[in-house]
């Protein structure tokens, strides 16, 4: 057989390797590559063969070389030299094109030379105009600002103080800076208060009460399984509503929530109620009933909603006979399972007793507030009733005005002529002189702390309504002898059927805040409120020296 026919026979891998036919292209062919300079020669692979026989060149060829990497001989690498003046020269160049760019771009005068136009028209921009002179209008309150002289005072309230609508009329203006009397018309003669008397109430709740207590109502276990016993801690302010919704008690706890709270304990079948945190009568001596029905007052008991109110977005609304077991229902309705309040729904709960919820009211400070803007006579009883736990006191209506006078008296305010029967003053009986007024209103308008009692009775002022604008002083100040006083006399009021009084303060046109005190009795209110706020207003545009 001859050599081509045994190329066709020959198996992969064996030596030599098979030669291609005679005239016939070879399928690869191997090139020898002289010497590169700057990287090795590379290895040409070559199938092994059997010792002692070298694989075969072809005609006109080199036969490919197996070479040993330790065998190959190093070539010289030529190594690049650093080109630091070409790269200087372009650095300089640069630098030279963008001066010559920046010159012509920011001065005008190489602009016009070369003949380059602006794209745009050049912007001049002026100079910066010179100071506003400022001259404020309006000065804030303080003790180095002008005081008004008690004369110039007398001959400023001369006129509106002498309106006949006004009738019997007590009075004093004070500077709260020094204590002096500016002016006094039978300052110490007492006369029905009315919601005046609140200033009074508030002022012993800020002295004798923690301002950021809280009045909590609970809900206990019973004796029985499925009953549970609410406690009233004495916060009529509990919503209603649902939260995010606010009654006429902004901050209020929310029903919803001591449900909640309770029906994850488990079932309910009876609710009763813990009242005994109260004691005495539920309406005082001097009240008429029917304002419960009118929507001013509403039987006080420790556990209520909304004040006992009809409708909780109103300041005066139809009040509940019963509020306490009204409560008790609505928490049994809402409970649900079939809970129920019995006929006798009142029990002591034990020491004890198991806690199955307990919501909190917001903090006393706000609650006064709360008393002040809106004259909240319901929340103005129960901060009595508080004022007298705190002291040792029944909290009754007798407690609470008993704790009021002492709490008053104790720190140092004269309350030798004062007579109390409630907290609110809807009572009649009530007698408080304009002096008391205006000196616990000088106490907390004081300039500085130096008296310890300032910082606690501080809040009676921001509370105080605004005239004409806020609280029960909205409405007020529209007649023009009363419109210069709106914005800058604030005032607690006070309104019965023959009593009409305003206490406050007012910044006079000097920046001197003046404390007053005004009373009438025997007046109309339609006609006496426009002239005690005449009389407020006249101070308002008094610098009085």
């Amino acid at each position: 057989m001859g050599q081509q026919g045994q190329v066709g026979r020959q198996r992969p891998g064996a030596w030599p390797p098979p030669q291609p036919p005679p005239g016939q292209a070879e399928r690869t062919q191997v090139i020898q590559v002289g010497a590169v300079t700057r990287e090795p020669k590379p290895i040409q692979p070559v199938p092994p063969g059997p010792p002692g026989h070298p694989a075969p060149a072809q005609s006109g060829q080199t036969a490919p070389q197996r070479l040993d990497p330790a065998d190959e001989p190093e070539q010289p690498v030529e190594r690049r030299k650093p080109r630091i003046g070409l790269l200087v020269a372009m650095a300089l160049v640069v630098v030279v094109v963008l001066g010559a760019a920046a010159a012509v771009q920011f001065v005008p005068e190489l602009r016009a030379k070369l003949g380059i136009t602006a794209a745009e028209p050049e912007v001049t921009i002026a100079p910066p105009p010179g100071p506003v002179q400022f001259t404020p209008t309006l000065k804030g309150p303080g003790a180095a600002n002008a005081a008004p002289s008690s004369a110039g005072v007398r001959a400023a309230l001369a006129g509106p103080a002498s309106d006949p609508v006004l009738g019997t009329l007590t009075g004093t203006v004070v500077d709260p800076a020094n204590g002096e009397v500016l002016f006094a018309q039978n300052a110490d003669t007492t006369l029905v208060p009315a919601s005046t008397a609140k200033l009074l109430t508030c002022a012993a709740a800020l002295l004798a009460l923690p301002h950021a207590a809280q009045l909590p109502t609970k809900v206990v276990a019973g004796d029985k399984p499925g009953t549970v016993i609410i406690i009233g801690g004495g916060d009529p302010t509990l919503s209603s509503f649902a939260a995010g919704k606010n009654t006429v008690y902004p901050g209020a706890a929310h029903l919803d929530d001591l449900v909640e709270q309770v029906k994850a304990k488990g079932p309910v079948t009876t609710v009763l109620l813990d009242l005994d945190r109260y004691s005495g009568e539920s309406i005082a001596k001097g009240w008429i009933p029917a304002d419960v029905a009118g929507g001013y007052i509403a039987p006080m008991v420790p556990a209520m909603l909304d004040g006992g109110r009809a409708d909780p977005t109103k300041a005066v609304s139809p009040r509940s006979a019963n509020p306490a077991r009204s409560l008790a229902e609505e928490f049994a309705k809402r409970i649900g399972g079939g809970a129920t309040v019995p006929a006798k729904a009142t029990a002591q709960a034990k020491a004890d007793a198991q806690v199955l919820g307990e919501v909190r009211s917001a903090p006393v400070v706000e609650l006064v507030d709360n008393v002040l803007q809106r004259s909240d006579n319901v929340l103005a009883e129960a901060m009595a009733r508080e004022v007298a736990k705190a002291t040792g006191q029944q909290a009754s209506f007798e407690g609470g005005a008993a704790a009021t006078i002492k709490t008053l008296k104790d720190n140092g305010f004269d309350t030798s002529t004062v007579t109390l029967d409630d907290g609110s003053g809807l009572s009649t009986l009530n007698q408080v002189s304009a002096a008391l007024l205006a000196d616990v209103l000088k106490v907390a308008a004081a300039p500085d702390g130096a008296d310890p009692r300032t910082a606690k009775l501080r809040p009676l002022l921001g509370a105080l309504p605004v005239a004409g604008g806020s609280g029960t002083l909205a409405g007020r100040y529209q007649g023009p002898a009363a419109a210069p006083g709106k914005g800058w006399v604030r005032a607690k009021t006070g309104t019965l059927s023959s009593v009409n009084s305003l206490a406050g303060v007012v910044l006079d046109t000097d920046g001197r805040l003046l404390v007053f005190a005004l009373m009438s009795n025997g007046s109309v209110p339609g006609a006496a409120q426009p002239a005690l706020d005449a009389v407020a207003a006249a101070l308002r545009q008094c610098g009085c020296r």
